[in-house]
């Protein structure tokens, strides 16, 4: 059975995913960037990699995440790179008295790729520097991000300003400057090397001039904020921009303003130092916040112009809330989908962030529309729409007394019809948290999902595969073929895992068998070819309370033990490519549980995309 809210999706949708696909069994899969049993998934020196979107020609765009710190000198004179190796010291802070240190890298693979399929490229934006090259006097300051490419090649995501000094005048006897920014997030899209900024409307904050208070207009440059989410194949970008500033920012700002330009202040902080301090994150929290709008850029080949839609709600006079809006997914014809805040059937009691699409007229005017949720759901979000307008998105509601999400269709050309949950791994509404994060044309549909029932503690994810021709909804890993999982054929041509050994400092072995487990799926095109997110096993290593590695009597790293004294693996997310395979057959072996914390390391390469957004959200009403 499939649950409903209203009615079932529209004969029109259904005939033509029909005419697309007929009905037939879920694929078989395979991983396509492995090398020796490992995933070809992350740039060199950076921990962790994700997959974010795949175009028509199997070219893909993605993330590299977090700088390894942790390397040693081997006995023949080599650098082993520890895998995990990030010491506790080395984390990144925001602060204004430390140099900024950048943590996230773009890259780019393809199946065609000149050396051998799907090797990692990195790709500088701004001037950044790649991971694997930098060194003491070129340490990147630029954080970037990919979310997209479409069918031409052409890369969209945001990126973070280059930092700055300032020669540090004030008290502390040890501090040499003062580090800022200009800007912490700007969209960009980058065609065949050119960078296009893609610049959000708001970026200057302008205090007027108040003759009784002996205020003088002061002009303030805050960056303001814009992240690009999706392009499509005629080059229209969406994603988010800032429009204007929160009330109770202006407030921080004007702060700023007061104690820079104080009379008989000594060693004031500069208003752009200052400011800067508020930009950076604080218990989750940002002070500087902006009012948002889902926003398109349309692209040219040095240039964009930008268009503002609309809110889903019209603000009541004097309110200084945030209301936010986002743009995250686009068709062929320039439907855009994503989140607005709304009142819910008109009732300003009943503000929610939900589900939303905007069409074009006939003009090129936007007109905003609601997926309208039932009155227990008390938020959700639209991620992409095929060319059919079939949207999917997720929904948050209270299922057996624990707040879920759980994927959700829905037809644009018959929204009286509202939204379908399809069923996932039981008949009817489980409890198991899903998202969805792609749509192709054939109705074929990529997310990922919980995988176990435990009420109390962090579930194992998995990406899955949902067909809304035949309904079959598929994890991943049960599509893959047995080398695709880590297994191995012997001398008797029976299947086993892999098996990897190694040596700590101690001469202590460590034997363990290779594992990956696709734990999200980002995007699926035409050919059926999947990318996202996949966790494969590593050994652990010890490090000291300063961060350092503990060598052994042979200069090696000490494996870390677990409470019997064995040494102990852990999973690291890697990209993966999955591509359909006639010449293989699903394993049937029996695949490992992971028994990790996925909150901690796995299937949260969107998590950029949304960060700063939600912070808003929490904080919406100041005085």
């Amino acid at each position: 059975m499939t649950l409903k809210f209203d009615k079932a999706l529209s004969i029109v949708a259904l005939s033509v995913l029909g005419a697309l696909s007929g009905a037939q069994a879920a694929p078989v899969y395979e991983i396509v960037n492995i090398e020796n049993f490992d995933l070809k998934g992350t740039l060199t020196d950076t921990r962790n990699g994700y997959a974010m979107a795949v175009n028509a020609t199997n070219e893909l765009a993605g993330i590299a995440k977090g700088t390894k710190k942790l390397t040693v000198e081997d006995i023949q004179g080599g650098i082993i790179d520890v895998e995990d190796g990030i010491a506790p010291a080395a984390k990144i802070e925001y602060s204004i008295f430390k140099p900024i240190v950048a943590n996230n890298f773009t890259f780019t693979a393809e199946e065609n790729d000149a050396t051998a399929p799907w090797n990692l490229h990195f790709l500088s934006i701004s001037g950044s520097v790649e991971p694997s090259k930098q060194d003491a006097t070129s340490i990147n300051s630029v954080d970037s991000y990919f979310y997209d490419i479409n069918d031409a090649g052409i890369k969209v995501g945001s990126y973070s300003g280059v930092e700055k000094k300032r020669t540090y005048v004030g008290d502390l006897t040890t501090q040499d400057f003062w580090y800022f920014r200009d800007f912490e997030l700007r969209g960009v899209a980058v065609n065949n090397g050119v960078e296009v900024p893609l610049l959000p409307p708001y970026t200057t904050y302008v205090r007027a001039a108040n003759a009784a208070s002996n205020i003088a207009e002061t002009t303030v440059e805050l960056g303001g904020v814009s992240v690009a989410a999706a392009i499509n194949s005629s080059n229209l970008v969406v994603g988010y921009a800032s429009t204007a500033l929160a009330s109770f920012s202006a407030d921080r700002i004007n702060t700023c303003i007061d104690a820079a330009l104080a009379a008989g202040a000594v060693n004031p902080t500069p208003i752009d130092i200052c400011v800067q301090s508020q930009q950076y994150p604080i218990n989750n929290t940002r002070n500087v916040q902006y009012q948002t709008r889902a926003y398109v850029w349309q692209l040219d080949a040095t240039t964009a112009t930008g268009t503002e839609l609309p809110l889903g709600l019209t603000p009541p006079e004097g309110s200084t809330l945030v209301y936010t809006a986002q743009g995250l997914g686009v068709n062929t014809a320039g439907t855009v989908v994503g989140r607005s805040h709304v009142f819910r059937n008109d009732n300003q009691n009943l503000l929610y962030s939900d589900a939303a699409y905007w069409t074009r007229n006939d003009v090129g005017n936007y007109q905003y529309s609601w997926v309208k949720m039932a009155d227990e759901v008390f938020n959700s979000i639209a991620y992409d729409i095929n060319d059919s307008g079939l949207l999917v998105g997720s929904y948050s509601q209270y299922i057996q007394g624990y707040a879920r999400n759980k994927f959700f269709y829905f037809d644009i050309n018959n929204p009286e019809a509202g939204i379908t949950t399809p069923d996932d791994f039981k008949v009817g509404l489980s409890d198991l948290s899903s998202k969805p994060k792609d749509i192709n044309n054939k109705g074929q549909v990529v997310g990922h999902i919980e995988t176990t029932f435990d009420k109390d503690k962090p579930r194992p994810k998995a990406g899955f595969l949902f067909d809304m021709n035949t309904k079959e909804f598929s994890n991943l890993n049960s599509l893959l073929t047995c080398d695709s999982q880590g297994y191995a054929k012997d001398a008797s041509g029976n299947w086993l895992r892999n098996k990897i050994n190694i040596a700590d400092g101690s001469g202590a072995a460590l034997s363990y068998e290779t594992d990956i487990q696709v734990v999200e799926a980002n995007s699926i095109n035409e050919d059926g070819t999947i990318v996202g997110t996949a966790f494969i096993r590593k050994p652990q290593y010890q490090i000291d309370s300063a961060g350092n590695l503990i060598l052994g009597t042979n200069g090696q790293p000490l494996f870390a033990l677990d409470g019997n004294g064995n040494p102990v693996t852990s999973y690291l997310p890697r990209m993966v490519v999955l591509k359909p395979t006639t010449s293989g057959a699903i394993c049937d072996l029996t695949t490992t549980v992971i028994e990790e914390n996925y909150e901690r390391k796995g299937a949260a390469s969107f998590a950029w995309l949304f960060a700063l957004p939600l912070l808003w959200l929490r904080r919406r009403s100041k005085k």
